[in-house]
């Protein structure tokens, strides 16, 4: 029986840490699906699995890590898929509460399986993974919203993150005018260098106290919640929209009714986890054409699992920028 290494999670008298070991396919939970792991990527939602930051998100240990994975089709008892098939599957209970991608195979339930998509290899389809999706998520959910490049400048919250470098990206192809904001000064090179045309420190923002600002923006797409999603609330232009899909900068939101009945903002939430597999399959789709980044060169880089616990402690202390592959042996 094939051995192989894997990234494996392991709650010992209430301390989280991963270390490498050895596993057998024996091993893996139940599934329809059994593929060999070509690459896998990182996410926050990673980090904060794999060290026990911010409660609890798996849900039985050991478990071996990664929301994400790309590789190759082994067996199938489902027809759909068959040996030498490129997948996807991300999200579900992946690195959650089944085994995810960061060890040389899974085996998954058929459902959570998406054909990797004509225009991505497997290493871009985890350059954009779970962090990717969800961008290109939240853009198709503002598409159908109304949201057009002629309607204003979009501003993208918290930048140098990975969902909001790709949204970035993207949302430069289709033309729209990009505002980028950043704690990071020394980024501004790189976030103009993505597509965004006018990049504010976050520093020099002035959040304000009314329940309406001056009307700044079309759409905003948030990755950080709190105060400055409320700030964002107040600031967007009539019928502006807003895609929530992240909490660095909190969880409690403390804003007024009076942007959703006098400007008509509608504030969306983006869940990547369960998204029904029509829309699932549509949005990769995209990723594979309209919205396929133009510089996932830029974006993306590769590390190892050994590489692992010192990226997940960049992206909890705010150090991370792009989107790291894990390229599994």
């Amino acid at each position: 029986m094939d051995t192989f290494k894997a990234y494996r999670i392991h709650n010992d008298n209430n301390t989280i840490a991963g270390r490498i070991v050895d596993m057998t396919l024996g091993e893996l939970p139940p599934g329809d699906v059994v593929f060999k792991t070509t690459y896998s990527s990182v996410n926050y939602k990673d980090a904060l699995a794999a060290t026990g930051t911010g409660g609890k998100i798996i849900r039985n240990y050991p478990l071996t890590g990664g929301i994400d994975a790309s590789g190759s089709v082994v067996s199938s008892s489902d027809a759909r898929f068959k040996p030498g098939d490129e997948v996807i599957c991300t999200s579900y209970d992946m690195g959650v509460a089944h085994d995810g991608g960061y060890g040389g195979y899974c085996r998954v339930p058929a459902e959570w399986v998406v054909p990797l998509p004509k225009g991505l290899t497997l290493f871009e389809a985890m350059a954009l993974g779970t962090a990717g999706y969800t961008a290109g998520l939240a853009v198709e959910l503002l598409e159908l919203n109304g949201l057009s490049p002629a309607k204003g400048k979009v501003l993208v919250n918290g930048a140098t993150g990975g969902v909001a470098t790709l949204a970035i990206n993207m949302l430069g192809r289709l033309g729209y005018d990009i505002t980028a904001v950043t704690g990071k000064e020394a980024e501004q090179g790189f976030l103009k260098e993505i597509g965004a045309r006018e990049v504010l420190p976050r520093q020099s923002i002035e959040l304000g106290s009314r329940p309406l600002e001056k009307p700044l923006w079309a759409a905003a797409f948030d990755s950080v919640g709190g105060d400055q999603l409320a700030w964002l609330t107040r600031t967007m232009q009539t019928q502006g929209l807003i895609a929530s899909f992240g909490n660095a900068g909190g969880i409690e939101l403390k804003t007024t009714v009076l942007p959703f009945i006098l400007r008509g903002v509608r504030l969306i939430g983006v869940d990547s986890g369960y998204t029904p597999m029509p829309l699932r399959r549509k949005v990769w789709n995209r990723l594979a054409s309209d919205l396929k980044p133009a510089h996932l060169d830029t974006i993306a880089y590769t590390i190892g699992l050994p590489e692992l616990p010192a990226q997940f402690e960049k992206m909890l202390n705010g150090r991370a920028r792009g989107r790291a592959v894990v390229k599994l042996e």
